[in-house]
């Protein structure tokens, strides 16, 4: 992010309050400025100065690069930018190129008595031709740059509200006019600009010699080399002092500092040995040289997509700062292996988590990436009414753009919730985590009792080693802890019950050491109370069961979790958990009570009568039938418990009722295409209207002949596991230009989401790289160095001179003192 600012105190701070009616943006049509995503900038770009009482002066005005806005009838006059920085606005917009959202779908409108459209024809023989998707208009994208220094008229319809008349396209050649037009005086200043032929005194002087140029590319490329260093690794960059006399000058100069003394020609040329106001280490050049490594690795991204279909993932949650993020993810079809891919492509503050302040800050990302809203064909949310409301939720506002769009809730999300339902609806699973909570607040919140866990576990493992109980060896053995289980940390219930039974003995000493020498009475009295429950039958029962259970729902959540997982590959393995949840059900009643009595038995745990009534412990009976142990065992806590979450996955992961998916299940290549229906897939195809006319389907009947034929008789496609191996399969064998529709059918299968797990591990990220100490980092920073830290292995493709070139061309650069 670079910020300019006119003013003789830098210390003040940007405030909440917006500009006053007179700036541009009071002009633009208000059913083209969607709401903003931050108090403390307007629709422009333009911030305000943190005083509101101080009258606001153009040359007071601070203005981010990063947040111009691409949309031409949402942009700021650039005579509103000071003078002496119109020209880096200019090169800014120069950088992002003219907004030709090529593949959007235009649309029509009646104009001149029949129905009319814009031609993406036209950006291919205008190439200053701008469109804005929000306003429907044509723009002229050099005219705007320099118009005032052209003397062009003020109510060209090119430049102030757009041109709409598309049944004219003469309008066009007549905007361009004669060799000595204002629009061609514009073009000219726009193409030397752009190629950097402007004379400027800076340029002038830095017609130096090939030494000090290369000297200038030696440190350039050094400071580069620290900086990817770090990028690469989450860290910060600066240092609290940064002074010659510091002893730590911050990661990023003593990183140069390093290479500087185990690289000779670097030494020569960097810090103390390179020009006063040349070095390239300050931090305006950190955030450019950062920024620029951001910026090319995602037109990587971009470019691997192309103008090919995608889904959205989204998901929101407040930084180290308690600003509320939104970050966006992509999941699409990579065009040469044929993989389905999810990329991290930017993360932006929000002021507030409304459905339409989030379609609004999804539509400002993707067209910024020049990539068009109609080609999303599947949204990827959590279950907040804002995300999947019918009305007016997040979904249904993308849908009504883009009907093809469909939206799956989250499948982990969905998996957690179930889990969450059964440990809080049930009575004895109810009772068995609060008992679990009442445990880690007399262990867990100590850090002199957390160390007396680890202490007794070490001694027990010790003598169990010494005895040959345990094996020795890499990775075995590890320090278990107590965690409690969080209602939004996938699997947290199951390892936080994986962890107690592992520990239960380690816990009765403990708890028993607590008891008996502990000097606060309280939790004395705690310990012998929490010590009494888990010395019980019942705990010991329901803590085995949900430990079994949540073991198998545990690997669900980890399939559910790749990056590559397909939907109809998502509904088969829930299918298999609950398949095994039913086998479990009807078959596995003794193996479960076999292994319950084993554990009481090694504990000294009473094991009661089967046939007795049924007393339960530490509760009142008031609250239980009047039933046998075994009946309430078997009838009142397995089998019901199991019911329940069965019942919970039907109807929760209600996917499988869709046609949709339905007719997707017929590419299944398991078996021989065993589950291939023609007509299904017609339907299929019928599900996306925009993308299958009538033609296409007729061509799509006769080329499904043909490549039903064709995998059933190539042995190469006999033992494929599921159709993202399919694709690849396809696209390996170049079939995929032959069966044009069928893989364009089977790209749309699986770019639908399964899950937001990589937007999960955006904020993973995010708290990783915006700790306590870097809590003052601001979004366009934040923004870059998690996008070169999640695709690391893009970033990893950005070559040295790439980033050089992006960084010659945002601004001028001196390279002499």
């Amino acid at each position: 992010m670079s910020k300019r600012r006119k003013t003789h105190d830098s210390s003040s701070s940007p405030a909440s309050s917006s500009l006053p009616s007179s700036s541009p943006a009071s002009s633009t049509p208000p059913s083209s400025s969607p709401p903003s995503s931050s108090p403390a900038s307007n629709s422009i770009g333009i911030v305000s100065p943190s005083d509101a009482s101080v009258p606001l002066h153009e040359e007071e005005l601070i203005y981010d690069i990063e947040k111009l806005h691409h949309d031409p009838i949402r942009r700021t006059d650039i005579m509103k930018y000071p003078p002496n920085e119109r020209d880096t606005i200019r090169r800014a917009y120069i950088l992002r190129k003219p907004c030709q959202p090529r593949t959007f779908s235009f649309p029509q409108k009646e104009v001149g008595g029949s129905r009319r459209r814009f031609m993406v024809s036209w950006f291919d023989k205008w190439d200053w031709l701008e469109y804005s998707m929000d306003e429907d208009a044509a723009f002229c994208f050099v005219c705007y740059l320099f118009k005032n220094e052209v003397g062009h008229a003020g109510g060209d319809a090119f430049v102030n509200k757009g041109f709409k008349s598309w049944n004219k396209p003469d309008r066009f050649i007549k905007h361009i006019g004669g060799v000595r037009s204002a629009h061609n005086i514009a073009y000219e200043k726009y193409v030397n600009l752009r190629d950097g032929k402007k004379k400027s005194i800076l340029v002038s002087l830095d017609n130096v010699s090939d030494v000090i140029n290369n000297e200038y590319n030696v440190r350039l490329k050094a400071s580069i080399s620290c900086l990817r260093y770090l990028l690469g690794q989450g860290m910060a960059f600066r240092g609290h002092r940064e002074g010659e006399d510091s002893l730590n000058r911050g990661n990023f100069l003593e990183l140069l500092k390093w290479l500087k003394a185990h690289n000779e020609v670097i030494s020569k040329v960097t810090l103390e040995n390179a020009p006063g106001n040349c070095q390239l280490t300050s931090p305006t050049i950190q955030k450019d040289i950062i920024n620029c490594c951001a910026k090319e690795t995602m037109k990587r991204i971009v470019d691997d997509l192309g103008d090919d279909y995608f889904a959205i993932l989204a998901d929101e949650s407040s930084d180290v700062s308690q600003k509320e993020q939104l970050a966006l993810c992509l999941r699409y079809v990579e065009k040469k292996r044929g993989k389905v891919v999810e990329r991290f492509i930017g993360l932006v503050h929000v002021g507030d988590t409304t459905s339409l302040s989030l379609r609004s800050a999804i539509m400002t990302l993707l067209v910024e990436h020049s990539l068009s809203p109609s080609k999303i064909r599947g949204q990827g949310y959590d279950g907040a009414s804002n995300m999947k409301g019918e009305i007016h939720g997040l979904k249904t506002l993308i849908m009504k753009d883009t009907p093809s769009a469909y939206y799956v809730h989250c499948f982990a999300h969905q998996l957690q919730l179930t889990l969450v339902a059964i440990s809080k609806k049930n009575d004895d699973c109810s009772w068995l985590f609060e008992t679990v909570g009442i445990l880690l607040n007399v262990i867990g919140v100590s850090c002199k009792r957390n160390e007396l866990l680890r202490e007794v576990q070490a001694q027990k493992v010790a003598q169990a080693l010494e005895i040959g109980e345990l094996e020795s060896g890499s990775g075995l053995n590890q320090e278990l802890s107590l965690k409690r289980p969080g209602d939004t940390r996938w699997s947290s219930h199951y390892k936080t019950l994986l962890n107690i039974m592992d520990l239960f003995s380690t816990i009765f000493e403990v708890l028993t050491m607590i008891g008996k020498k502990d000097s606060v009475f309280d939790d004395k009295g705690k310990a012998q109370g929490i010590l009494y429950l888990l010395e019980s039958f019942d705990f010991v029962f329901m803590a085995q069961l949900m430990t079994t259970i949540f073991g198998y729902t545990n690997n669900l959540c980890l399939a559910l979790q790749r990056r590559d997982q397909d939907i109809i590959n998502a509904m088969r393995l829930v299918t298999l958990t609950k398949d095994q949840l039913q086998k479990m059900r009807e078959d596995g009643w003794e193996i479960h009570l076999n292994k319950v009595i084993s554990i009481c038995n090694k504990h000294g745990i009473v094991v009661p009568d089967m046939k007795a009534h049924y007393s339960p412990h530490g509760r009142s009976k008031r609250f239980v039938q009047q039933v046998s142990y075994l009946h309430h065992f078997r009838v009142d806590v397995f089998i019901k418990v199991i019911d329940f979450l069965l019942q919970e996955l039907d109807n929760r992961f209600d996917e499988v009722n869709m046609e949709l998916l339905r007719c997707m299940a017929c590419f299944n290549p398991k078996d021989g295409f065993s589950s291939f229906d023609k007509e299904k897939v017609l339907k299929l195809a019928t599900f996306y209207p925009s993308d299958f006319s009538n033609i296409d389907l007729m061509d799509l009947e006769c080329q499904l002949d043909i490549f039903i034929g064709d995998m059933r008789s190539d042995e190469d496609f006999q033992n494929l596991r599921d159709i993202s191996s399919l694709l690849m399969k396809l696209v390996e064998t170049k079939r995929d230009v032959v069966y044009s529709r069928v893989v364009l059918l089977i790209k749309l299968i699986l770019i639908l989401p399964v899950a937001t797990a990589s937007v999960e591990r955006v904020f993973s990220g995010m708290t990783f790289v915006k700790n306590k100490l870097r809590n003052r980092m601001g979004d366009q920073p934040l923004n870059d160095c998690l996008v070169t830290f999640i695709e690391k292995d893009v970033f990893l493709q950005v070559s040295d001179d790439d980033i050089v070139n992006r960084f010659e061309e945002m601004k001028t650069r001196r390279k002499i003192n």
